[in-house]
């Protein structure tokens, strides 16, 4: 019986001693990972790193982004590095970038690959409008970025001075050119290729150094869920600022001409969509105020019937405030379209000053229905007024008042001058009108 016993122990050991043992899943998992480096890329790249060191052997991360913020690169960086698991960091598909902020993921990573036509570098520190820093404050924050480079591109063995030139010259390479400054791993057009290509290639953990061993691998593709997919659209410097404006504008036409409530809920929505978006950005809250107290002036300038002064200076407002808006610490390396920019402004304040002329010109308009259009018409008395009787006006039979008092008789013909609930206020008339 106790030799029974130790059979089945020892079989159930060879069954499943490897997993009690620790032996890692055969699981590659890849993620594709594109647009602006930012809290959205930032959180879900930690989301898969930690799902990946309990199911995968390896992470192979499909990169294709303009850049972004300085502070989400960071900690995406450290992030990488203090991996447990090797983390792959492949610029696919071809015309695929790791601009920017890119480059330094890239360089992050245990393994670097590219795909043919994609490309690499051009990480000089700009402002999110698409200009450079001042000189002081440029210089120390390129430093920073450059030494930082040098770093993780030291500490893979890769050619830390020609990536430290992606910083400090804006310098771009080809995947042929960056395989051959050693500033790559490899050059791979699939998956199987590049799995094929690090497969026995030492990597350096948080944990120890291993030896890749990719044989009998599993891929698990990874995709972004939709509600992180709808958070990184909003995010957007360019669509985040849009959903800001044309919220400001659809609330301002709801108060200039009330009555209704899409308008209105409308662009509640998309000023809460707008300031979310905002707030994972570094913004210049002096951008934001100036953005509304531009378009609050040049409303104010149409409803007291302005020559155009005020509206000048709004636009003016409204083009200061889009331009430092996102001029703040921490990204220097989200590149803003002044393209774009300049477009929106331009087209909707066109938009808002025809918008707004037609509700005001509406509002402005003699009504023409109701009671109320019946002032300035002329009627006949069927009733002398002494002062009170009946005139006939518009085809209906009216109580009606004379405005001074004096007596008119019949078949004279009168003009209303004002309504009263049910009685019209009316005068003599020496013509007949309608």
């Amino acid at each position: 019986m106790k030799r029974l016993i130790w059979v089945f122990s020892i079989l159930l050991l060879l069954t499943v001693g490897p997993g009690w043992a620790g032996e890692k899943s055969n699981v590659v998992m890849v993620v594709p990972l594109e647009g602006t480096v930012g809290t959205v890329m930032e959180t879900y790249m930690i989301d898969v790193l930690r799902k990946a060191e309990e199911e995968a052997y390896m992470v192979v991360f499909e990169l294709d982004t303009p850049g972004g913020l300085v502070s989400s690169m960071t900690e995406i960086t450290k992030q990488i590095t203090q991996a447990r698991v090797p983390v792959v960091m492949w610029v696919y598909p071809s015309g695929a970038r790791a601009a920017s902020a890119g480059a330094f993921l890239v360089m992050a990573s245990h393994i670097a690959a590219m795909a043919p036509g994609t490309r690499i570098g051009a990480a000089h520190p700009v402002l999110a409008s698409g200009g450079d820093v001042d000189e002081t404050m440029g210089e120390k924050i390129t430093n920073d970025l450059a030494a930082q480079m040098r770093s993780l591109a030291g500490t893979r063995g890769r050619n830390s001075r020609v990536a430290e030139r992606m910083v400090t010259e804006s310098l771009s390479l080809t995947a042929e050119e960056a395989l051959e400054e050693g500033v790559i791993d490899c050059i791979a057009s699939d998956v199987g290729s590049l799995l094929a290509a690090v497969d026995g290639r030492a990597v350096q953990l948080a944990d120890g150094e291993t030896v890749l061993d990719l044989s009998g691998y599993e891929i698990l593709r990874e995709e972004m869920p939709t509600r992180l997919k709808i958070l990184e659209f909003i995010s957007r410097p360019d669509i985040a600022y849009l959903l800001l404006v044309l919220g400001i504008y659809a609330i301002i036409f709801e108060v200039l001409s009330p009555g209704g409530f899409v308008m209105g809920t409308a662009g509640a929505i998309m000023v809460l969509l707008g300031a979310y978006g905002l707030r994972m950005l570094p913004l210049n809250y002096a951008g934001i105020i100036l953005l509304i107290a531009g378009i609050v002036v040049m409303v104010v300038d149409l409803l007291v019937g302005g020559i155009g002064i005020l509206s000048a200076f709004g636009a003016l407002s409204l083009i200061v405030g889009s331009l430092i808006i996102y001029r703040a610490p921490g990204g220097e390396l989200l590149r803003f379209s002044m393209t774009f920019l300049a477009g929106a402004i331009v087209v909707l304040s066109a938009f808002f000053a025809v918008a707004a002329w037609a509700v005001l010109r509406a509002m402005k308009r003699r009504i023409v229905s109701g009671q109320e259009e019946l002032v300035g018409m002329t009627g006949k008395v069927v009733q002398d007024l002494n002062p009170e009787g009946t005139i006939f006006c518009h085809g209906e039979y009216w109580k009606a008042k004379s405005s001074d008092g004096s007596p008119i008789a019949k078949d004279e013909w009168v003009e209303v001058e004002s309504v009263d609930g049910f009685v019209l206020i009316v005068r003599k008339s020496d013509a007949r009108r309608n």
